[in-house]
């Protein structure tokens, strides 16, 4: 199993898993987080253009991707300050092939940072139990740039 940046090849792949993903959320008490077409293809594009996408792979085959960067996260610091940079985690998807996708997820980034933040829907809850099996602790509510409102989790190593 190999993380490894996105790149432009790899893209109509990245837009097969998340079309998987939102069947899946659909299918599992969760239709409104990325309704029937989010996250966007312009998005998707953008993420892998500017470095911030990858990509899990097995032997070559894509099966899941996600965006992370590091900084700071004006919706998350709005309620949630932080005086230090942390890593961001978003747009989790997989074609559901393999398991532990998020705790590979979680390692990846505490390979880069000590302090991990992600938030999710309400209605994810199969992302919340992912989350909170990886000792992330709850925050509160963040409101993104649509008003819509997402659960805030927070991971600290060594800090």
């Amino acid at each position: 199993m190999n993380i490894r940046l996105a790149n432009t090849s790899d893209t109509n792949r990245i837009f097969e898993i998340y079309e998987y993903a939102r069947a899946y959320m659909k299918a599992h008490g969760n239709p409104h987080q990325w309704g029937d077409d989010r996250p966007e293809k312009s998005l998707i594009k953008d993420d892998i253009k500017n470095q911030r996408c990858y990509v899990m792979e097995d032997e070559g085959h894509i099966f899941a991707c996600f965006v992370f960067t590091i900084g700071f996260e004006k919706e998350y610091e709005a309620k949630f300050s932080s005086k230090v940079e942390y890593g961001v985690i978003h747009r989790v998807a997989s074609e559901g092939s393999k398991r532990g996708i998020v705790e590979r997820i979680v390692d990846f980034a505490k390979g880069k940072v000590n302090l991990i933040r992600i938030d999710t829907h309400e209605d994810n809850k199969t992302m919340q139990k992912a989350i909170e099996r990886q000792n992330f602790k709850k925050l509160g509510i963040i409101y993104l740039e649509d008003k819509s409102a997402r659960i805030l989790y927070e991971l600290k190593e060594g800090l």
